[in-house]
């Protein structure tokens, strides 16, 4: 059915405010105080309830698979540049879910010269004048390069959605449009692979109250973050609808509990090299993604 005829959505469970949070009055929901209200603190990870994890991963642990899974993408670019393979890695999700430091992570042993990483501003007029998706086709991969966008094309469906930087019927032909373009980027021999990163509502404006007030991340805290502090519910519906129409099996998505920042890192790291072959590959450091923490996109519409 297309997009534009579908039927309006409730909220799934799995994109709604948890019943903690919900109780939470309106008002605290804000980035107008001086520091994190102690209500919403509380149920930030870890100490909220329901996170798949009651405590962050221990560093030393972290640091020791991190290298691990790092020492195998090296290998897999080595492994793409001699087979000529184009990759690209889209990385969405929620404001402050962690795409640029997961992407940061993918890419600091990588050879610049053949992994680049895409993170477009808003576009400039004679872009808007384009067909939408012409200026992502220009950054796509050439022979034996991985592509990582920080953000991609998914903005049509949630921020300028959500924002009002679109019209409804510019939306709506996107669902139709976008499955479409990425079956040709995949007929085309193209690997893609969408990963959305997730946090809870109280995470993410724990992140945000910490841009607020550590200069050395005061550049991420954006107007538009601000603004979507009172649009969940808008982002959630809208979200729902990224994956009810665009999670498809030839482009599907895979959705990252994000809420500790560095098991999420590990975990997109395991699922681009769970779904990748390459020489030498230690099945053992790759390991298998974490059911906990990784879902398929479709599957959080039930319920």
């Amino acid at each position: 059915m297309p997009a534009s005829s579908s039927p309006a959505h409730p909220i799934p469970a799995a994109f709604a405010p948890s019943a903690e949070e919900a109780a939470v009055p309106a008002e605290l929901w804000s980035l107008e105080f001086d520091q994190l209200p102690p209500q919403v603190a509380r149920l930030a990870f870890p100490e909220g309830p329901g996170y798949a994890y009651d405590a962050p991963i221990a560093k030393k642990d972290y640091r020791k698979q991190l290298r691990a899974l790092q020492a195998e993408l090296v290998k897999l670019q080595a492994h793409v540049r001699k087979a000529g393979e184009r990759i690209v890695i889209i990385f969405e999700g929620r404001d402050a879910a962690g795409k640029g430091g997961t992407i940061r992570r993918f890419t600091r042993h990588l050879n610049p010269r053949a992994a680049r990483v895409v993170a477009l501003p808003k576009p400039t007029d004679a872009e808007r004048g384009q067909w939408y998706f012409q200026r992502y086709v220009a950054h796509l991969p050439t022979s034996g390069e991985i592509v990582f966008f920080d953000r991609s094309w998914y903005n049509r469906a949630g921020v300028e959605r959500v924002m009002g930087f679109c019209s409804e019927e510019q939306w709506q032909a996107f669902f139709d449009e976008a499955p479409r373009f990425e079956a040709m980027l995949v007929r085309e021999g193209i690997r893609l692979i969408k990963i959305w990163l997730t946090l809870s509502r109280a995470e993410q404006l724990k992140r945000f109250y910490e841009r607020k007030t550590d200069i050395l991340k005061s550049w991420k805290l954006s107007p538009i973050d601000h603004a979507a502090v009172g649009r969940w519910d808008e982002y959630s519906r809208a979200i729902a609808d990224i994956f009810r129409h665009t999670d498809t099996d030839t482009a599907p998505w895979t959705v990252i509990d994000a809420n500790d920042q560095r098991r999420a890192r590990l975990e997109a790291m395991r699922v681009v090299l769970s779904a990748l072959d390459h020489a030498g590959k230690d099945n053992t450091a790759v390991g298998q993604p974490d059911a906990r923490l990784v879902r398929r996109g479709r599957t959080l519409l039930e319920g």
